[in-house]
């Protein structure tokens, strides 16, 4: 499951003409499918753009609802016999297995495999493992290159899965100073062939943006699902429905992220109490001019952002 579960209008699937376009991939591993993971390989096999798709997991019963759901041509429990023919491997696992599970897969992999991720997160994985390479770089193969595809729902697994999932929405990628040119273009290439809108960013610059745009309002959301009563809840319209339904995602996935954001998310969460506090003193005092300029600045920025 991904931690970015807004909703947003998708464009129309990428074109066969696009897809033909991009380099395919022979041996495609994913570690961890389910969402996200179930996703691409659903998305890669159904546009052509890779032969086998190996799903590597740790229960049998998912890798095998993850072959019937055709996200995967075959599966296994063992990374080594997973990733050892791969030309690219995407890790899709929790947050706080990332850092360690890239550097397992550059134990075993090939020279030339291209290894990413879809880390909610950045910094602590290409902080983390820059530096267990660093102590290890003689043994490690192939190129880690980070990413964040902005997609997903509040519901995980594979049998969630969509072919088209990353289609418009925004995918992060997150090189270093010391990524090579080829598996970054290689990285865009998979995204884009999937749909996604790339954009380039550092892992710093990344985590400090969702922690505006994803992780405050799941927070957010959480908060206002939390406080309201059960009494009205049987009563509750579109408007309470749409502001917390990401309040519905996963609670273990949520945790670590915010763990993992927490400073960022402080200050974010800072920023936004000082808004509740104006839009508190504007109720008390019956500021109808300044109730009024501050729901038209709230309305300014989703305008700008469109449906």
């Amino acid at each position: 499951m991904t931690a970015d579960s807004d909703t947003a209008t998708r464009a129309p699937a990428v074109s066969p003409k696009v897809a033909r376009r991009t380099r395919g991939w022979n041996t495609v591993a994913i570690l961890g499918v389910g969402l996200l993971g179930g996703s691409v390989g659903l998305g890669l096999l159904q546009r052509g753009l890779a032969r086998r798709i190996i799903g590597i997991g740790r229960r049998p019963a998912s890798l095998r609802t993850a072959k019937q759901r055709g996200a995967v041509t075959e599966t296994t429990t063992d990374l080594a016999r997973g990733v050892k023919d791969a030309d690219l491997v995407i890790v899709c696992t929790p947050v706080d297995l990332v850092a360690n599970q890239v550097v397992q897969v550059r134990r075993l992999c090939g020279p030339n495999t291209l290894v990413t991720d879809v880390g909610s997160t950045k910094q602590s994985i290409v902080a983390g493992v820059d530096t267990i390479e660093s102590r290890e770089r003689t043994n490690l193969r192939g190129t880690f290159v980070g990413s964040h595809p902005l997609a997903g729902g509040e519901k995980g697994g594979v049998k969630y899965a969509d072919p088209d999932l990353f289609v418009g929405r925004a995918v992060v990628v997150t090189p270093t100073s010391s990524t090579p040119a080829g598996p970054l273009r290689r990285t865009k290439e998979l995204w884009r062939s999937l749909g996604g809108r790339v954009t380039q960013m550092t892992a710093e610059a990344h985590d400090e943006a969702v922690a505006a745009i994803s992780h405050l309002p799941h927070l957010v959301a959480s908060a206002l699902a939390a406080s309201t009563p059960r009494g009205p809840l049987d009563i509750v319209g579109r408007g309470w429905l749409d502001t917390t339904r990401v309040a519905s995602g996963d609670v273990e996935l949520w945790r670590q992220i915010f763990g993992d954001n927490r400073e960022r998310l402080l200050g974010r969460l800072d920023l936004f109490m000082n808004t509740l506090a104006e839009f508190r003193r504007v109720l008390v005092e019956r500021d109808e001019p300044g109730l009024r300029r501050l729901l038209e600045a709230g309305k300014d920025i989703r305008d700008a952002v469109g449906n």
